[in-house]
C-alpha cells in the first residue's frame, strides 16, 4: 500500500471571496480533464476538484508544499487575485470538512453540497486521482456531513439553493396563481420545481434539453397542471411566464435578450454556474433578473436560526480533523516501522537457518534446543527494533518526519544485502554475552557454541 505521506495544497474560487463571475471563470467543463491536468503537473501525487454553482476547489498531494502552490498558482488565471484563496496543509483539511458539513455555503447546512462532493469523490476515482491523503481526507470530509445532517439540527428547516429561488420569487410576487417556469431538470431544477408546486402556482412548465428528463420532472411533482418544453420553445413559453427559475448545466447562454423581448413583467432567478441568462437581459424593461449573490437575504433567517446548531458541528469538526491528523501520523509511523519488521524477519529467518545448520553440524539439536535458538533470535528483534519503534512513533506524533526518514537510512532495514549477520546482532554475543530472558532457558553447550562463533 502506498504511505499516507506528502502535503496537501488547496485553492478556492467560492461566494465568500468572489462575485459569479469570477466562479464562473475558474470552473472547467470537463471536472476530470482537470483532474488529469493535475495529476500530469510535476510532483502531483493525488488529486481531488470541487465544482458547484457558487464555488470551484482544487487540492493536490506533493511531496512538498512548494510543489503544491507552484500547481496550482495559475489554476484560475482569469480570475483576480483577490478572489482567490490558497490554503495549507491543515487549512485545506479542515476547509473540505466545513464545506461538506455545509457551513461554508451559501445556504447554510444545505444538503446539495454533500451529494456534489459524493459525485466529485467518484469521479476523481475513476481517474485514478485519489491516493491514500485525499482518499481519507474526502471519506472523513463525508462522514463529517452525514453526522452533522444526523446528530444536530444544522439542516432542520433549512433550504436548498433552488428552494431558495423559489423564496426569493415569493417576496417579489405572488405566487399564488402565477404561471412558473424552470428552466433545466438536474437537481436544483427538480427542487426548484417542486418549491413551485408547494407554492401553488398556478400553471408549471418545465423546460429541458431532453423532454425525457422534463418529463421526469412533471411526474415527480405534485400539481395538476405541469407541462414540459424543449429548450427551442422556451421563447414561446416565456411569453406566458410570470416567474422564471433556471438551473441547466450549459456551457452558454440558455435564455437571451431576444427571448424575454414582448415577455412583459416577469422575476427571473439564475442559479445556474455558468449562468443561463445572458447580462443582456437585465436591460430590457420590466424583466428583473436575480442571480446566486441575491440569495443570501433570503437564507439570513435560516442561519440565525440554526447558529446554536453550527457550533456544535464546528466542534465535531475540531474532533474529526484532530482524528484525521492522528490517523495521517499513524499511517505513516506503522507504514515505516512494518517495513522495518519485515526486513528484519528476513534477516533473521537466514541467519537462523545459517546458525541451525552450523549447530547440527556439531552433533545435532533437540527440539528443545532449537526452539530456544528460535526464541533467541525472536527476542533479539524484538529488543534491537523496540527503540526506534519508540523513536518513530514519538517522531510522527510530532509530525517529526524528517527523523523518520533519517531512520530508515541509519536502520538499513536489507541490511546492506550482506550474507552475514548484521553487526548489531555480532555485537551482543562479542563477550558470549545472551539476554538474562534467554539464557534463563538455554542449555550451557548451545550458548557456549553460539558465543564460540567468530563469523
Amino acid at each position: 500500500m502506498t504511505a499516507a505521506t506528502g502535503v496537501v495544497s488547496g485553492v478556492r474560487v467560492s461566494h465568500d471571496h468572489a462575485g459569479l463571475d469570477e466562479v464562473e471563470a475558474a470552473c472547467h467543463a470537463d471536472e476530470k480533464m482537470v483532474l488529469r491536468r493535475l495529476l500530469d503537473a510535476p510532483g502531483v501525487n493525488e488529486a481531488f476538484t470541487l465544482q458547484t454553482c457558487n464555488r470551484f476547489e482544487a487540492y493536490v498531494v506533493t511531496d512538498a508544499d512548494t510543489a503544491g502552490r507552484a500547481t496550482l498558482a495559475d489554476f484560475a488565471p482569469d480570475v483576480g487575485g483577490h478572489s482567490v484563496v490558497e490554503m495549507g496543509h491543515e487549512q485545506s483539511l479542515r476547509h473540505l470538512l466545513r464545506v461538506a458539513a455545509g457551513l461554508e455555503s451559501l445556504v447554510l447546512g444545505e444538503d446539495q453540497i454533500l451529494g456534489q462532493i459524493r459525485d466529485a469523490y467518484e469521479s476523481a476515482r475513476e481517474v485514478g486521482a485519489l491516493g491514500p491523503m485525499l482518499d481519507a481526507a474526502v471519506t472523513k470530509a463525508i462522514h463529517v456531513g452525514e453526522r452533522a445532517r444526523t446528530e444536530t439540527d444544522i439542516n432542520d428547516g433549512a433550504v436548498s439553493v433552488g428552494s431558495a429561488a423559489v423564496r426569493l420569487l415569493g417576496d417579489h410576487t405572488d405566487l399564488t396563481d402565477a404561471t412558473a417556469l424552470v428552466v433545466g431538470a438536474g437537481e436544483m431544477g427538480t427542487i426548484a420545481a417542486h418549491a413551485l408546486a408547494d407554492a401553488d402556482v398556478h400553471t408549471l412548465y418545465v423546460a429541458n434539453r431532453s423532454l425525457d428528463g422534463a418529463a421526469e420532472v412533471a411526474r415527480a411533482v405534485d400539481h395538476d397542471d405541469v407541462h414540459t418544453v424543449a429548450l427551442d420553445e422556451l421563447a414561446s413559453t416565456l411569453n406566458f411566464a410570470d416567474v422564471v427559475v433556471s438551473a441547466t448545466g450549459s456551457d452558454t447562454h440558455v435564455l437571451t435578450a431576444d427571448d424575454f423581448r414582448g415577455s412583459g413583467e416577469m422575476e427571473v432567478v439564475d442559479i445556474a454556474q455558468p449562468r443561463d441568462v445572458s447580462p443582456a437581459a437585465e436591460t430590457l424593461n420590466g424583466v428583473r433578473v436575480h442571480g446566486m449573490s441575491a440569495l443570501e437575504s433570503v437564507t439570513d433567517e435560516t442561519e440565525r436560526r440554526r447558529r446554536a446548531a453550527a457550533e456544535s458541528v464546528e466542534a465535531m469538526i475540531d474532533r474529526e480533523f484532530d482524528h484525521l491528523l492522528e490517523s495521517y501520523k499513524r499511517k505513516r509511523a506503522d507504514e515505516v516501522i512494518s517495513a522495518m519488521y519485515e526486513s528484519a524477519e528476513r534477516a533473521k529467518e537466514r541467519e537462523l537457518s545459517e546458525a541451525l545448520t552450523k549447530l547440527d553440524a556439531h552433533g545435532g539439536l533437540t527440539d528443545d534446543q532449537r526452539e530456544i535458538v528460535s526464541s533467541l533470535a525472536d527476542a533479539l528483534v524484538s529488543q534491537l527494533l523496540a527503540p526506534p519503534t519508540k523513536s518513530l512513533r514519538d517522531a510522527a506524533a510530532e509530525d517529526d518526519w524528517a527523523t523518520i526518514n533519517t531512520a530508515l537510512q541509519l536502520f538499513d532495514p536489507d541490511f546492506g544485502g550482506s550474507d552475514r549477520p548484521p553487526a548489531f546482532v555480532r555485537e551482543q554475543f562479542a563477550d558470549g554475552e545472551v539476554p538474562d530472558d534467554v539464557a534463563e532457558r538455554m542449555p550451557d553447550d548451545v550458548r557456549a557454541m553460539i558465543a564460540s562463533d567468530d563469523d
